[in-house]
């Protein structure tokens, strides 16, 4: 059985090979040990309680109970931009217009703006390959809002996610190369980790302060702005089915989109309910259900078989197991 479950200092291994295997432009997996080490202590400390909630960064791995494999990653991030500005492009159009020309355009800008300050983030959605079918990538993604709503309090009112964006086969970013480059005369992957690493005072000094206009870019840099990579459409239709919309802020490197949605909008916070678990030998229903804990310093999640009756679920032995659940104690199951 497939279980989510928080990720700890000893999963760094199987962290940096996510992270390795997920390629360039998937900023919050950096191929850095030392960044990936800290992250897993920060996330160790999160679960436990041990930092303010708002610097809490929980990261999920996605294990297979049967042969201890680790098979994707996934995280909450409970607030952006306090400590660190957190910097997109704003897309805005514009109508501009001559009366005595008969004469009206459309402009399309690119501003930078910082405007999702204290917002709650989800990302690092990753699976490995040959997990990428069956409902493993479901399971990983909505565990992420299961956790949120387990103690809805620790995480913010509003919560996005950032999607990569449109990397070439050879690993090239036509936005990159066409238009951020032109301010940050660096490598991307340079700074891409600068952006994980330091208080993007680079941003600041560097970013364009002026809009800028798409009409002037080259057709390569447009047809990317807002535009998804291939790996992460999977990602955008699980975000989509779940309330997410594009907000109209593009990331600053590669253009690809944010999207957001109400925390308490969130389809699978909304529609999961709280009920008393029950151990039984046999369950009767036809389709699995999504099944967490109710706590975040405990979270586990999994999809199995759950006969509801009332305010009580009927579970069997394996999956109390893998939940590590007993009877009498309140689960969440989104059927």
């Amino acid at each position: 059985m497939l279980v989510v479950r928080p990720a700890g200092p000893a999963d760094l291994d199987h962290l940096l090979e996510l992270a390795i295997l997920s390629g360039p432009g998937f900023t919050s997996l950096p191929e850095d040990p030392d960044a990936l080490a800290d992250r897993l202590e920060l996330s160790q400390a999160s679960f436990e309680g041990r930092v303010p909630w708002q610097e809490a960064w929980y990261t999920l791995m996605l294990e297979d109970g049967d042969t201890g494999d680790i098979d994707g990653v996934g995280s909450v991030k409970a607030t952006v931009g306090l400590k660190r500005p957190f910097f997109s492009f704003r897309v805005v159009n514009n109508t501009v217009q001559s009366p005595s020309l008969g004469v009206k355009l459309d402009h399309q800008t690119l501003v930078l703006v910082n405007e999702c300050t204290g917002w709650t983030e989800v990302g690092s959605l990753f699976l490995k390959a040959d997990r990428r079918k069956g409902g493993a990538g479901r399971l990983l993604s909505q565990s992420r809002y299961m956790l949120i709503g387990a103690q809805p309090e620790l995480f913010a009112d509003n919560v996005l996610a950032e999607l990569r964006g449109v990397f070439t086969p050879d690993g090239a970013c036509p936005f990159w190369d066409h238009v951020a480059h032109k301010f940050f005369p660096m490598e991307f992957d340079h700074a891409d980790r600068m952006t994980g690493s330091t208080d993007k005072q680079f941003i600041l000094d560097l970013a364009p302060r002026h809009p800028i206009y798409t009409e002037l870019l080259p057709e390569p840099a447009r047809a990317v702005i807002g535009k998804v990579h291939p790996q992460g459409v999977p990602a955008m239709a699980l975000l989509e089915s779940e309330g997410f919309r594009p907000n109209g802020l593009v990331d600053i490197f590669d253009a690809g989109p944010t999207v957001a949605c109400g925390r308490d909008n969130i389809r699978t916070v909304r529609d999961a309910r709280r009920l008393t678990a029950q151990i039984v030998e046999g369950v009767e229903a036809e389709l699995p259900a999504l099944i967490s804990t109710d706590s975040v310093a405990a979270f586990r999640a999994v999809r199995a078989k759950a006969d509801i009756d009332g305010d009580a679920v009927r579970l069997n032995a394996e999956t109390a197991a893998v939940l590590k659940v007993r009877g009498g104690d309140t689960v969440r199951v989104k059927s």
